[in-house]
């Protein structure tokens, strides 16, 4: 009980301590990177990584995004354009797959460049731990995190954040 109290009037009298820690890790991003080839996704602020997540992918995880249903990550340069709290995979992030230059490319190929890639939480038919699940690749060319996760990223990132995705 003591401890609480001391906790309390340390508040009343330095109310900058709580703003400080808890707008750190919610201040929102400018910029995600996503490095498959590390299955990392890292939240930027200022040209300073604020955050670094390991992620899961699609079945097939190197290379660009070709065509509807290739088990793959796309890769080049999008915008995280709107949020869905009611994804099926708990929340998600849509990004803005595909561009311009992947719709030319699919429409010269004569296939279709698919869509509806996020970034988005986990499955919940999954019967492994979050932590293990996100050893394997499971999606179908998404960009999965844990739920805890997810909420983080959830505060950080506001719709119109660019996400670049590398090899």
């Amino acid at each position: 009980m003591r401890a609480l109290y001391i906790l309390f009037i340390a508040l009343i009298f330095s109310p900058s301590l709580a703003v400080a820690s808890s707008s750190q890790t919610t201040a929102k991003v400018d910029l995600v990177v996503v490095n498959k080839s590390e299955s990392r996704l890292s939240v930027m602020r200022d040209g300073r990584v604020v955050k670094s997540y390991l992620i899961a992918m699609g079945d097939v995880p190197s290379g660009h995004k070709l065509k509807e249903g290739d088990q793959r990550t796309p890769q080049g340069r999008y915008v995280l354009d709107y949020k869905k709290s009611d994804s099926a995979f708990y929340k998600s992030i849509h990004i803005s797959y595909p561009n311009e230059e992947d719709k030319l490319r699919a429409d010269a190929l004569g296939i279709r460049a698919g869509g509806m890639i996020m970034i988005h939480g986990e499955n919940p038919r999954s019967t492994l731990p979050p932590e293990e699940a996100q050893k394997y690749n499971w999606t179908n060319g998404c960009i999965a995190v844990t739920n805890k996760e997810m909420d983080e990223l959830w505060q950080m990132i506001d719709a119109g954040t660019p996400i670049e995705i590398w090899p």
